[in-house]
């Protein structure tokens, strides 16, 4: 017969929620800064390549 497992206690749930909530924000505010420098012009730390030709975009 199948028996179910011990439960996780919640203190444990909450420090693995705090963990992923934790990364996503630092994600986020990675995010928001490469867009940031794309907008100003100041991307030194990555390759962007902008493509400017009119015959390749569908209007």
């Amino acid at each position: 017969m199948a028996v179910p497992k011990k439960r996780t206690s919640k203190s444990k749930s909450k420090s693995r929620k705090a963990n992923w909530k934790h990364k996503a924000y630092f994600e986020s505010q990675k995010a928001l800064s490469i867009a940031k420098s794309l907008l100003t012009g100041k991307n030194s730390s990555f390759i962007y390549i902008e493509d400017t030709d009119i015959s390749k975009q569908n209007i």
